[in-house]
């Protein structure tokens, strides 16, 4: 069954668990089964129902193709708890359900979760320090000469040049004193520029029921701008807020394996799933998640945006949303995210899961520690793997500053300290970014685009272990069954015939040369 995506927007976790579940009820296939000697009509096993819904998400551009199917079985026991089917005795509300021939039905009515509503009055004080005139996000003034095609943003010339004739005419006509910039000033400044900006790119009329514009602290803002090392990791000042030593020393371990690895500390079979389980065992246990609970509802929201033709808006707007978060939890981010790509990446990492590849495990491990609601989302398991995938093949463009952001306050405070606008809150004097979005393309042209850029890292992955000219030719077809193991496809696409396959090993006869040239024996005849 075809899917759509899902929009960036409110209570989004709600809308797709409605569409999967529609999508479910509507195409499972149905049909007779024997139990015990008895038959049953209009249902299905479990073993079906996860082979099925596994295929469902794997396609659904929702989702994506690195959807294992333990998560699918994870989600059929929702199902099961929220009555969307039962047993074939009628009972529910459990998640007594394993991928086996236990037999399962439709109720008569599945039900779909209604969407939150919130009071109009709580909605109104949300937003009403926020912006006196609603309308005015959408008719701002455009007086910045920020390149735009570094951004990816897009302006037209006209709007550009109407831009500087403007700026010329006010910096004539406009000579007043300077005005004193309070902290005060410069704080909610920095909040209304990241605010305008991630509404634009996220397309939607308002952020109010994704985010409080209280929940925004201007001052982890800029602290996160300005606070960082030469590769942009954050530097925190209070260093009780920092990783524990321990955990720093196992994540460079791994990140580095083997080439920075301490050969003083003793090392055996299996030393490097022990560091892992380490490091593991940390973020597990922290309180909340790195994205922090309060801003569930705009991460998942920007997971929306995850298809092949907004991707570039997608890292926009996780980079301004990663500005939001307090600086000890993006310095963790940032650290976790560059060891797991590292790992994922790395053809030298011993296996560190008997049935699971690296990428795979660090997906599943971690997604939960870097998103999840404070209240159990049903689909929260499926929304993090999806979020922290992206994260790993972007997370050097995502975590990064943006210069444009900085830029864009400046030119604010200097209009503001200029009296050229009169609060902070005037409106934005910098352009807004408006995206060319692709034209609408055919099927068949989509199904060509669909292989995401994880997919592509995937297939790199294997190419760096089939050029490894270091490694063992004995080591290197393990490492190659294991990953046809894994990824079937993409090996058979590099490998389409047993012929390809041989030419890498240089593979020759398994019989020796000598043994194809028989002598002929001689018959002598038996008559003397």
């Amino acid at each position: 069954m075809a899917s759509r995506s899902v929009p960036p927007g409110p209570y989004r976790a709600t809308k797709l668990w409605n569409e999967i579940t529609t999508s479910f009820r509507a195409g499972m296939p149905l049909r007779k089964h024997r139990q015990h000697f008895k038959k049953y009509g209009s249902c299905f096993t479990a073993e079906e129902a996860v082979d099925w819904l596994y295929d469902l998400l794997r396609n659904n551009n929702n989702f994506g193709p690195e959807v294992t199917r333990q998560q699918t079985l994870q989600l059929l026991r929702k199902f099961l708890k929220n009555h969307v089917i039962e047993d074939i005795k009628g009972r529910w509300g459990s998640e007594n359900l394993d991928d086996n021939s236990q037999l399962f039905r439709f109720p008569a009515n599945s039900p779909l979760k209604s969407l939150p509503r919130r009071h109009p009055e709580l909605r109104k004080n949300s937003i009403e320090n926020f912006s006196k005139d609603k309308d005015s996000i959408f008719k701002l003034r455009n007086l910045s000469r920020r390149t735009p095609k570094k951004l990816g943003l897009h302006f037209s010339q006209e709007n550009t040049e109407k831009m500087n004739h403007e700026m010329i005419n006010e910096d004539q006509e406009n000579s007043v004193d300077n005005r004193e910039i309070s902290q005060e000033d410069v704080e909610e400044v920095w909040r209304y520029v990241i605010l305008i900006y991630l509404q634009t790119i996220l397309g939607v009329p308002s952020l109010e029921e994704l985010i409080n514009p209280k929940q925004v602290v201007p001052q982890y803002v800029m602290y996160n701008m300005t606070n960082t090392s030469k590769h942009g990791i954050v530097i925190l000042q209070d260093k009780s807020d920092d990783l524990p030593h321990w955990v720093l020393s196992a994540m460079k371990c791994l990140a580095n394996w083997p080439r920075n690895n301490d050969m003083s500390n003793p090392t055996y079979v299996g030393f490097e799933r022990d560091v892992f389980r380490t490091i593991a065992d940390y973020f597990l246990d922290l309180p909340e998640p790195l994205l922090t609970f309060e801003y569930y509802e705009l991460f998942v929201s920007i997971l929306g945006l995850l298809q092949p033709h907004l991707e570039r808006v997608a890292i926009d707007a996780l980079q301004l949303c990663c500005l939001l978060l307090p600086p000890p939890n993006r310095r963790k981010l940032q650290l976790l995210m560059r060891m797991i790509s590292r790992m994922s990446q790395n053809v030298d990492m011993p296996q560190l899961h008997d049935a699971m590849g690296t990428r795979s495990l660090m997906i599943n491990t971690f997604s939960r520690c870097v998103l999840c609601c404070a209240e159990e989302v049903d689909l929260d398991e499926l929304l993090a793997a999806r979020l922290v995938s992206f994260l790993m093949d972007h997370h050097q463009e995502i975590l990064q500053v943006p210069s444009y952001l900085q830029t864009a306050v400046d030119k604010h405070l200097d209009y503001l300290k200029k009296g050229y606008i009169k609060n902070p809150r005037d409106g934005l004097i910098v352009p807004l970014p408006t995206y060319s979005y692709c034209k609408q393309i055919s099927a068949r042209e989509f199904d060509e685009q669909k292989v995401s850029t994880s997919q592509a890292a995937i297939a790199e992955l294997l190419e760096n272990i089939i050029k490894n000219k270091s490694l063992p030719l004995k080591e290197k077809r393990k490492k190659l069954k294991q990953f046809q193991k894994e990824y079937p496809l993409i090996y058979q696409k590099r490998f389409p015939t047993t012929e390809s396959e041989a030419v890498l090993f240089g593979d020759k006869p398994t019989i020796k040369q000598p043994m194809l040239i028989l002598k002929k024996s001689k018959f002598r005849s038996l008559r003397y």
